[in-house]
């Protein structure tokens, strides 16, 4: 997409025209993720009615509160999204399809072309949409096709504030948890060119703050903002800034060349990324990812903090936060639904035992909740530990992503 386009459109200001701000039914998609869940809690914070749209209702249902309505549906599934958008006000589209392989960009395309045919045919006043900062005619397949969507929900007529950010800063996040398995893990470090690339990283609570106010932002005309911290680094700042406050001392060797697919593979060895996930990271890291237009600024009251207060947060909040929610979820939420539930298996060998204990139920099935992780298996553990190694081998993420909390079991 063209960069002076997306200017012209994030300075349409003055051009909305006045409705009522904040009403109605809100539809949020991808309240699975990291970004649409923890603006889900925001969202219920505050009071606010909303319906979630989920592939697997039953890994949503438990997460939310009593007031949140979640249904059943698929942005590649026009009929599930009729009765999703019925009656909706406001619509945030949260969703991508990079876990499902070299086709994302296609399945990106499809999803948000049979979104926005719904949202308009339910006559939706507004979408908001979150994409990835970057112009120019040489983006990265990731951020060209994040950018794509957002004019596909725009040319549907609906209203559309798109939102374009850069490295998102939070426990939990993808790029987070990138930096910090690199940093914790390496002492030495080989940096390939992108890690020299400067970007604009937010925080997560500021880029929530964006997401909420445009529920208040008048209704009308579609615009893009490009939002971002005050501060322009590179990939290799964050790291010396994070190893700075975790005290840590870091090496960093510069290298001319390391292709994206060496370099994912790279990230796969350390880090809880999928080798894809990683090249896909990465290509987008090639390109600049800088606030070209500050119109935001003027548009919503959030004043976003910088890298080290970013920084700062996202360690201090880190073990509730990732408990919460964290981009993995993403990811898992995106592979075909089970079909286990209606089946039958025929014969079955049950092996039941019983063991009387002098304990409570809870301290009785602490144990139990903590299986995993660091505390192991308590059958095969060298079994598990040999499945990891070969989903390693196999590019997925092995034995590194670890457990979402190290003593509560939750679905999912």
């Amino acid at each position: 997409m063209d960069g002076g386009r997306g200017r012209e459109l994030s300075g349409r200001v003055s051009d909305f025209a006045s409705s009522p701000q904040g009403a109605g039914l809100i539809l949020l998609t991808g309240a699975t993720g990291y970004v649409g869940g923890r603006l889900l809690r925001t969202l219920e914070a505050d009071g606010k009615r909303i319906r979630c749209l989920a592939r697997r209702p039953e890994y949503l249902r438990a997460r939310v509160g009593a007031t949140t309505e979640v249904v059943q549906g698929d942005v590649l599934d026009p009929d599930s999204l009729r009765g999703a958008l019925r009656d909706i006000h406001t619509a945030y589209y949260l969703v991508h399809s990079m876990a499902a392989g070299s086709s994302y960009a296609d399945d990106d395309r499809r999803g948000a072309t049979a979104f926005a045919t719904a949202a308009r045919e339910a006559g939706v006043q507004r979408i908001v949409y979150l994409g990835g900062l970057g112009d120019g005619d040489r983006l990265s397949p990731h951020l060209e096709s994040r950018q794509e969507v957002g004019r596909i929900l725009r040319d549907s007529g609906v209203p559309t504030v798109e939102f374009r950010a850069s490295i998102v800063i939070g426990s939990g996040s993808l790029s987070f948890e990138v930096l910090r398995a690199l940093v914790e893990k390496l002492p030495v470090m080989v940096t390939p060119r992108w890690v020299h690339t400067r970007t604009q990283p937010i925080g997560i609570e500021d880029l929530i703050g964006y997401l909420r106010e445009a529920l208040d932002h008048p209704a009308g005309q579609s615009a893009i903002y490009e939002i971002g911290g005050p501060d322009q680094v590179s990939y290799g700042d964050l790291m010396r800034e994070y190893a700075r406050l975790r005290e840590l001392r870091r090496v960093m060797i510069p290298v001319p060349v390391l292709t994206p697919r060496l370099s994912g593979l790279w990230l796969a060895l350390v880090s809880p990324v999928y080798a894809r996930v990683g090249r896909e990271l990465i290509g987008g890291l090639r390109n600049e990812t800088v606030v070209r237009n500050t119109r935001a600024l003027e548009a919503f009251r959030v004043r976003p903090r910088g890298v080290k207060q970013a920084l700062t947060r996202a360690l201090a909040n880190e073990d509730s936060a990732f408990a919460a929610t964290r981009w993995s979820d993403a990811l898992s939420a995106h592979r075909p639904a089970p079909t286990w539930g209606g089946l039958k298996f025929g014969s079955r060998l049950v092996d039941s035992r019983v063991a009387w204990v002098a304990l409570t139920p809870e301290q009785t099935f602490r144990p139990i909740a903590r299986i995993g992780g660091k505390a192991g298996w308590y059958y095969g553990n060298r079994l598990w530990r040999l499945r990891g190694a070969l989903d390693w081998l196999a590019g997925g993420p092995g034995m590194r992503r670890g457990r979402r909390d190290p003593e509560a079991l939750v679905p999912g």
